[in-house]
């Protein structure tokens, strides 16, 4: 058995092998593959960990195995159902063992020690998994027994577009609403958001589809090197679930972009809409830059110099500032960009400048 428990250990440790499981559990569950990936790598982990450890020591789950199950009581405030929480955990359970058989033969183990090493694993993930539903329940009874929950409950079913009779305050059914959803997907860390979006007049907060997200009558203000968050026009609570959809959209474009603080839904139109066709972005990208390699860092650096110009309206002055770069450095950038591509991004029209801004982000990805 200690070969057996060396190979688990070599495994559960490979973060290829992680990755995987994580890839397994969102694919399994829509509501855990909504979830941040960190936030699903983050729980993952924890549970590979615990599975070592219990094989490691005497073959029952431990303090620190059982820890791991505490992510049912995460689960239970970011609003993941049970059953979406347990599908998730069945995903990479699976993948582990599937990954522990494949290298065990692979490694020649015994195939009756591989038999009794993978009837470990079972006892141990079904020891985790009843914890962890234990510890979901636990945190729904406590959430259920304060008033606060019935404000989440009301806050998802509006953004789901779900009926709510009757609007219980702080909401009116006249009322007018702007949906802000951050990046903050650990409960840890809710404090000091949740205290500046419920600091901008009456209204509701808490996590919706493993978001930290707000109703408010006003736009928050929030620090702008803080955690991304999109706010929304406002809109009355019957119109709030397609603006969230939105803005969850508009979120996921932020993030990949490194945008950082709060912004304006229509403020990241095309930065949201262009990426749903990353297959045209890269056709923009071959046809304006075909001359350009990615390979050769000077040829990033011109590419990378003309999105920050088109943002700055053309100004060489606040472009250099903004990449820390001499004035003269952006203008010659820009012009080996024109003599390499034949084109000058700064000048045409908006589709033009459109096109270009599209291409320079497609390429530099």
């Amino acid at each position: 058995m200690e070969a057996f428990v060396r190979l688990v250990a070599g495994r559960t440790a490979d973060p290829e092998v992680l990755a995987a499981a994580v890839r397994a559990a969102r694919a399994a569950s829509d509501l855990v593959a909504a979830l941040p990936e960190r936030e699903v790598r983050r729980h993952t982990r924890a549970l590979l960990d615990g599975v070592r450890s219990a094989l490691q020591g005497d073959g029952d789950p431990g303090p620190s195995a059982l820890a791991a199950a505490l992510l049912g009581s995460d689960r239970a405030q970011q609003g993941v159902p049970v059953a979406a929480l347990l599908d998730g955990f069945q995903a990479g359970r699976s993948h582990l063992v599937e990954a522990v058989i494949a290298e065990g033969r692979r490694c020649g183990v015994p195939a009756d020690e591989l038999l009794d090493g993978v009837t470990r694993i079972d006892h141990i993930t079904i020891t985790l998994a009843r914890r962890m539903v234990q510890e979901h329940r636990v945190a729904e009874l406590a959430a259920a027994r304060t008033a606060r929950e019935g404000s989440l409950l009301t806050l998802r079913h509006l953004l789901h577009g779900e009926p709510v009779e009757p609007l219980a305050a702080p909401l009116s059914p006249t009322g007018r609403y702007r949906c802000v959803v951050t990046a903050v997907s650990d409960p840890a860390l809710a404090g000091p958001p949740e205290q500046a979006l419920t600091a901008a007049g009456p209204g509701l907060c808490g996590f919706v589809d493993g978001r930290l997200a707000a109703l408010t009558g006003t736009v928050p203000v929030l620090p702008l090197d803080g955690p991304t968050a999109v706010v929304t026009p406002p809109a009355e609570p019957s119109g709030l679930a397609p603006l969230y959809a939105l803005a969850r959209q508009a979120l996921r474009a932020a993030e990949s972009a490194g945008l950082t603080g709060l912004h304006r839904l229509a403020d990241l139109a095309l930065l949201t809409a262009t990426p749903a066709d990353a297959e045209l972005g890269a056709l923009l990208a071959g046809s304006l830059l075909g001359a350009l390699d990615p390979a050769d860092p000077f040829h990033r650096e011109l590419a990378g110099t003309a999105p920050a110009q088109l943002a700055h309206g053309g100004r060489a002055e606040r472009t250099a500032a903004e990449l820390h770069v001499h004035p003269n450095t952006v203008k010659y950038r820009l012009r080996r960009l024109r003599e390499l591509t034949g084109d000058d991004p700064l000048t045409g029209g908006v589709e033009h400048t459109a096109h270009w801004w599209w291409a320079l982000r497609s390429w530099l990805a």
